[in-house]
């Protein structure tokens, strides 16, 4: 089985934000406002987006 990919999306900006988040933002691969990655949904990624919920969106896909 391939690994299932989510879209991630920053919809929040990172300023004003603790620099962990910022940090775990970057990690994700997310530099500006609107940026959208792909990943590969693992459980990694799924804590970095946990934990920064309130700055990005997911949509799940194929």
């Amino acid at each position: 089985m391939e690994g299932k990919t989510i879209r991630v999306r920053l919809f929040k900006s990172i300023n004003g934000c603790q620099e962990r988040h910022r940090i775990s933002v970057r990690a994700l691969g997310l530099r500006k406002l609107n940026d959208v990655r792909e990943l590969v949904d693992s459980p990694s990624v799924r804590g970095l987006i946990n934990q920064v919920s309130y700055l990005v969106r997911i949509e799940e896909s194929a």
